[in-house]
């Protein structure tokens, strides 16, 4: 069947459009946007069953193109043989932050979606990565640099970036605009037309785009299809939820922001069946939720909520919080499910957390983090700025608790990844917590970025002598992370969509159940978030009796269906009735 005569496909992105552009010609313009994706005509593509599209052996991990560096070698070929000869049995998946020439925010502020920023490397290195491990990459959507070439097109009058982006009136109505910033929403800026002002929601370098202009849009799906074709298959919309402004709202989460993702889930199920879409959405946990749409909208959301969660659960010793929230979680939608991680290049978001961390244990994290070197970045409201963000490196956010110093800094970290790695989703490390890496305290004193704390670049060969042997602390980390992963990666009942139940088992035990898709094998996952130990009689587990049970983590003995399941500090246990 041609795309020309499948009229059903054809309406359902005239239906999208007619939401979005509806004074618009639909038809005409849904065949730009089939072209500018790259859909051309031939069959309709098979349906994809989307249990296909992970499985419990996906894990990601998360860098950006230069984290190492090598003398004499491009640093996205560094990064290739960090993957290849250190995590190659760990990962199925790697984020590449943004690799495109950027002019400030960690390559958040891109100046050129087609291009790779020389200093990284070529499309070939990309590509390359691509071949051996399932790539995921940056859509920047919301916004451009001051730099790129729209932006200058629109200081100049000149088409078509002229008609690409916001410029109200200082009378605009903006009393409503939500924002992660406290900088004011519009930033002057002098044009052949005199002095506008510009609407920037992250920083006067970073320019919103204008998806009120359809011609936006079929840019941004141009530029989908150069990801697609560079090997592509995992596409994060960065700061999605503010992608459509409309002057008297608060300019997040609007309905038009969530059809125009609708729309690129309907043309990727057409143009890449097997890609899948992750919205990146720092938001309230409930609001973060509405991104699943109805099964239509994001294949994944970031889990924001884990990170704060699991954080506050370590250093009370209680996992009160942490096991009330993980209650209500409804389950993923069929064919959905979550992206969970601790530790990103950009911080600890708070903000995910309100409503579940009263903001005197929010307060309390603060007090315990930033004596470790942490920073606090903030947001601006109607009451003042309030905390957005804690940005300092996991290893560091740890190492001590509410209670002060001990010994079991080291359990605590590996703990954290633990919980992490068993619940429902897809698990993704940060490579600095693969590593265990420190506070970068000197580029924070450098950049004046708060965020630079936890993005420190690592001389390659340094590195390769530190894995090397086997007492240092990256050595450790790496190898007992590693460890664990491999053993998830081989349990049916971790694949991302398996069931899960939260278990009740005292204050400072964090437990749940999982149970494979075929209801074949069963995991209770236990995690001690305390200094002191614990005994919890097997009893409470209602373990099947006729099922012989044992500890994935640990040595493999049987244990005693009668007796009590003895949990040190920070030790974690998966017991399961099958090992696979």
């Amino acid at each position: 069947m041609s795309i020309a005569a499948d009229a059903t496909f054809i309406r359902r992105v005239e239906d999208h459009l007619g939401r979005l552009y509806p004074e618009a010609p639909r038809g005409a313009l849904a065949l730009r946007l089939l072209e500018a994706i790259g859909i051309e005509g031939g069959e309709a593509p098979e349906r994809v069953d989307p249990l296909s599209l992970w499985s419990e052996s996906d894990v990601l991990m998360i860098s950006y193109g230069d984290s190492f560096l090598a003398p004499g070698e491009s640093r996205l070929r560094t990064l290739r043989r960090f993957l290849e000869q250190h995590v190659a049995d760990a990962i199925s998946g790697v984020h590449i932050l943004p690799f495109y020439p950027h002019s400030s925010d960690g390559g958040f502020a891109v100046i050129d979606y087609t291009a790779i920023d020389p200093t990284l490397g070529s499309w070939d290195d990309i590509s390359a990565i691509s071949e051996r491990f399932t790539l995921m990459g940056d859509l920047v959507l919301n916004h451009v640099s001051s730099e790129s070439e729209w932006f200058q097109q629109f200081l100049q009058g000149r088409e078509p970036g002229v008609d690409y982006f916001i410029a109200p009136g200082l009378d605009a109505d903006l009393d409503s605009v939500v924002r992660p910033r406290t900088h004011p929403v519009l930033t002057p800026v002098v044009t052949s037309r005199g002095e506008r002002h510009v609407w920037c929601t992250f920083s006067r370098d970073q320019v919103d785009l204008d998806y009120s202009n359809p011609e936006v849009l079929l840019e941004v799906l141009r530029v989908i299809d150069r990801y697609l074709r560079a090997g592509m298959r995992i596409l994060r919309l960065d700061a999605v939820a503010y992608l459509w402004k409309e002057l008297g709202t608060s300019c997040i989460h609007l309905p038009e922001t969530h059809e125009v993702i609708r729309l690129i889930h309907t043309l990727l199920e057409w143009r890449e069946p097997h890609a899948v879409l992750v919205t990146e959405t720092n938001v309230p946990n409930r609001e973060n939720l509405t991104y699943f749409g109805n099964r239509d909208e994001a294949h994944a959301i970031y889990n924001f909520s884990l990170p704060p969660l699991i954080i506050d659960a370590l250093l009370r010793g209680s996992a009160n919080n942490l096991r009330m929230w993980m209650a209500g979680m409804p389950p993923a939608p069929a064919g959905c499910t979550y992206l969970n991680f601790i530790a990103t290049h950009d911080g600890i978001g708070l903000r995910p957390a309100e409503g579940i961390l009263s903001r005197e244990s929010r307060d309390r994290m603060i007090a315990t983090v930033e004596p470790q070197g942490g920073r606090v970045s903030s947001y601006g409201t109607a009451d003042g700025p309030q905390p957005y963000e804690l940005n300092v490196s996991l290893y560091d956010a740890l190492a001590e608790t509410h209670d002060g110093p001990d010994e079991w800094h080291f359990g605590r970290f590996i703990c954290a990844h633990t919980i992490m790695l068993g619940i429902e989703g897809i698990p993704a490390f940060y490579v600095h917590s693969l590593l265990g890496t420190a506070n970068d305290i000197s580029a924070v004193e450098i950049s004046g970025h708060n965020r630079d704390i936890n993005r420190r670049r690592l001389d390659y060969e340094e590195l390769a002598a530190e894995l090397a042997n086997p007492a240092s602390r990256p050595a450790r980390v790496l190898g007992e992370l590693r460890r664990r992963i491999a053993i998830r990666r081989r349990q049916p009942a971790f694949h991302p969509n398996a069931a899960q139940f939260t278990l009740q088992l005292g204050a400072s035990v964090f437990a749940f159940w999982r149970q494979s898709l075929d209801r074949d094998q069963s995991i209770f996952a236990l995690h001690n978030v305390g200094r002191r130990p614990r005994q919890i009689p097997l009893s409470r587990l209602n373990l099947i009796l006729t099922d012989r049970w044992h500890d994935l983590l640990g040595d493999g003995r049987v244990v005693e269906l009668h007796g009590e399941l003895d949990l040190g500090p920070y030790q974690s246990v998966w017991l399961t009735n099958r090992s696979h």
